[in-house]
């Protein structure tokens, strides 16, 4: 038997800061791409609310313990944001500069990351990154003060709350968290391309399904270009989706089957997009647009 030892070298492990914010916005499909940074991020407070006792008694006696459903929420603050979460916060803009308020509220994914220290490397250590889906936010106060002797930049807070999206194999879930000392680097690297971009990919926001299956070692890359992406004949109007494995079509946001799919009338478009199954990821062009 081996008696537990605290505190030893190396396991005084703590952690600190915010930085690497990312906004995505989803699209009709609900893929979170487009992914901009997020500048001036300052306080992510992560909430979790929910999974309070219900308890239920019975025979004059506590018979069992139920425990409500739980859900994640947060408080972002940050010195200023995106332009493109403008429409996240309520906020549209007919014309560049102009905004009006009180508008439809866009739901929005957000990830950032957190430093792990420890005694021996400081911050260097490591660090995680919070993925958030679902998320949407509520309106906030603004308080704008006069330039005196102690200035001080005004801080934006957002309260935000979130729906959970599906995870294979578990309960849905709206937050994700990686620890970059404890996972493949090889893995983490491929998914810091897709959070971040690359000289060959935009940033955008896997789902969990395809997080986890990054680190289970069990992702199939699945190339789409010319000679596997669908085609467009200008003479009949018709646009055909191939079958490729691993990869589940769209088009104009509604699942569609494989084939030709019904001709094209005057002035009508098609926008199809490719999702990919879990175990798979896809590289190259994701999304086409017909006109007629």
């Amino acid at each position: 038997m081996t008696a537990l030892v605290w505190d030893q070298v190396g396991e005084r492990l703590y952690e600190t800061g915010v930085d690497h914010g990312v906004l995505y916005l989803p699209d009709a499909s609900g893929d979170y791409k487009d992914g901009v940074a997020w500048n001036g991020l300052t306080t992510v407070t992560e909430s979790p609310s929910g999974a309070a006792a219900n308890p239920q008694y019975a025979d004059n006696i506590k018979y069992l313990n139920l425990i409500s459903a739980e859900e994640f929420g947060a408080t972002v603050e940050a010195f200023t944001y995106p332009d493109e979460f403008a429409q996240c916060d309520g906020t549209a803009m007919p014309e560049p500069g102009v905004a009006i308020g009180q508008q439809s509220r866009k739901i929005f994914g957000l990830c950032y990351r957190t430093r792990v220290g420890n005694d021996l490397d400081g911050t260097d250590h490591g660090y995680k990154l919070h993925l958030i889906y679902g998320a949407q936010a509520a309106p906030s106060q603004k308080a704008y003060a006069t330039i005196n002797d102690s200035p001080a930049a005004t801080a934006f807070s957002w309260d935000v709350t979130t729906t959970p999206v599906q995870v294979t194999g578990y309960k849905p879930a709206a937050m994700l968290s990686i620890d970059s000392s404890k996972v493949d680097e090889t893995a983490l690297a491929d998914l810091e391309d897709a959070l971040f971009g690359s000289g060959s990919v935009d940033a955008r926001l896997p789902l969990p399904d395809e997080v986890l299956g990054m680190f289970a070692g069990s992702v199939t890359d699945v190339r789409l270009t010319d000679a596997n992406a669908p085609s467009y004949d200008s003479a009949t109007h018709v646009v055909t989706i191939p079958a490729v494995a691993g990869v589940d079509w769209k088009v104009n946001g509604v699942d569609a089957a494989t084939g030709a799919q019904p001709a094209l009338t005057v002035g009508e478009s098609s926008e199809v997009t490719a999702h990919a199954q879990p175990g798979h990821r896809i590289t190259g062009d994701d999304d086409w647009t017909f006109d007629y």
